[in-house]
């Protein structure tokens, strides 16, 4: 340290080791301390606590403001008022080419059962084998104990069947999707996304926080506008592009429409643009492809032109759950931030078991895709020339939207004669469902008072086909139909 001592030795006075101090310190120094000497000062004399000064309101005041007050409704603005629990179909027993509902038996056109594996033998002996070894759940998420041995053999099988590195399996199908997404694109990323999608992406979507940018339906070339038209901005700011992504997300067969994604396009827009693609094959797997291996292999594509493909246990596989599928530094990240991963109690073993066995079967038995997209042809082939109905979606699709040809006013008259020609079906034997949607939730939801082409699926019959359909069985649901169908439109 500097002597600042005189010559000989005497002591500074106080003024005078002031006076040297501020020769010696920089001013900005100088200035830096004195406020910091004032906040200090400010803080100590300033009052512990500003609350807010408490309003005394009169009773009169008080009971005014009370009647004013108006709730929140319970249901919302819109919900349909004559929705009840207690209207909903029960079933009883498997979903199998025949159903029963409310105690009538009837020809099975309305679940997603497309390989008839909800009521397989060999499924459901492998699942009780399972909840003799495992119980009945596992009550805890992965992360917490919950993590079972099966679980692990499922992912790595389905992503042996399916030539990825890795796979990770979620509890419930719909938070695979809504879940996948925004562990993968986040805030400061650009989603392209088709208008089409379900509710599960658009949720996933939205959970993401991404920057949106909707196409139309399968149209590429707007897509590829659009992927142009941010190329350029991009180029504006190449510091700012080098932190964000673009990712086009759309599905393999698509569930409000029938049809296909134009996947050869996509991947070649998305080598051209290098924009990650993310697909949902919930209902393409096990239904297109030689082997049930989904839209991929349907156009002889590999599993290295997606970069995450989600996948639905609930629908051909006819269990409970979904998967991620991707390479494996892709997937580890939804272990992490997947939040219907993280915080949800994992599959419960059973299911795991029998879609495992699902699983192998398909991979066994590669005849049963061919099929049910005969089936599909078969029945597409009988609807046609209905009057007043469009029969839409890709031929061999064995998910089929039935549509009205023209409008009859509204969207509640169109609503009410669909209603109509499924109760009557139900009244012949034959299920059907409905297609059900929440519009005021859908980011995408037709236009009021437009023709329905905009949105297909939103009012249509959605009509499913199993395997396991003999012949007759199309024919006759097609008379049933058929029938309907003019005495409600004649």
């Amino acid at each position: 340290m500097a002597d600042h001592s005189p010559a000989g030795g005497e002591a500074l006075t106080l003024a005078e080791t002031f006076n040297v101090y501020f020769l010696q310190v920089p001013t900005y120094h100088l200035i830096v301390e004195v406020l910091l000497v004032v906040y200090i000062l400010r803080l100590l004399l300033s009052k512990t606590s500003d609350k807010p000064k408490e309003v005394k309101l009169t009773k009169e005041e008080e009971d005014e403001l009370i009647a004013e007050w108006q709730p929140e409704p319970l249901i919302p603005k819109g919900y349909p008022g004559d929705h009840s629990v207690d209207d909903a179909p029960i079933v009883t027993g498997a979903p199998g080419t025949d159903i029963v509902v409310n105690g009538k038996k009837c020809l099975n056109l309305g679940t997603f059962n497309f390989l008839g594996f909800a009521g397989n033998q060999s499924v459901k002996d492998a699942a009780a084998k399972s909840v003799r070894k495992y119980g009945v759940g596992s009550c805890g998420p992965r992360g917490f104990y919950g993590t079972i041995d099966i679980h692990l053999d499922f992912e790595k099988k389905l992503a042996e069947f399916l030539h990825y590195e890795e796979a990770v399996l979620y509890s419930f199908g719909y938070a695979t999707t809504s879940s996948a997404i925004p562990a993968y694109s986040t805030r400061n990323d650009t989603i392209f996304c088709d208008e089409g999608v379900c509710f599960a992406i658009q949720r996933g979507i939205e959970a993401s926080r991404s920057k949106v940018k909707y196409f139309r339906h399968n149209d590429m070339d707007h897509l590829e506008s659009l992927l142009e038209e941010k190329l350029q901005q991009e180029k504006k700011n190449p510091a700012k592009a080098k932190k964000t992504r673009k990712v086009i997300v759309v599905e393999g067969l698509y569930l409000n429409y029938g049809d296909l994604a134009p996947l050869p396009k996509l991947v070649e827009l998305k080598k051209k643009y290098s924009t990650p693609l993310i697909i949902d094959e919930s209902f393409s797997f096990g239904v297109l492809g030689g082997t049930g291996r989904g839209a991929l292999e349907h156009f002889g594509l590999s599993s290295n032109d997606v970069d995450l493909n989600c996948i639905s246990a609930e629908v051909s596989l006819a269990s409970i759950g979904g998967l991620s599928c991707g390479k494996s530094h892709i997937v580890d990240r939804q272990r992490l931030s997947g939040q219907g991963y993280c915080f949800s109690a994992s599959l419960p073993p059973l299911q795991a078991a029998a879609a495992i066995e699902a699983l192998s079967i398909m991979d066994k038995s590669p005849e049963m895709f061919n099929q049910l997209r005969n089936n599909a042809r078969r029945l597409r082939e009988l609807l046609k020339g209905i009057k007043g109905i469009k029969v839409c979606g890709e031929s061999f699709s064995p998910l089929i939207h039935l549509q009205l040809s023209d409008t009859m006013g509204s969207r509640e008259q169109d609503d009410d004669v669909l209603q109509q020609i499924v109760d009557k079906c139900y009244e012949n034997g034959v299920i059907m469902v409905r297609s059900k949607y929440l519009e005021n939730e859908y980011c995408m939801p037709p236009p009021s008072g437009e023709v329905i082409d905009v949105f297909p699926s939103h009012y249509s019959i959605r009509v499913t086909v199993m395997h396991e359909h003999i012949d007759d069985d199309l024919i006759r649901a097609a008379d049933v139909i058929k029938k309907a169908v003019k005495e409600r439109l004649k």
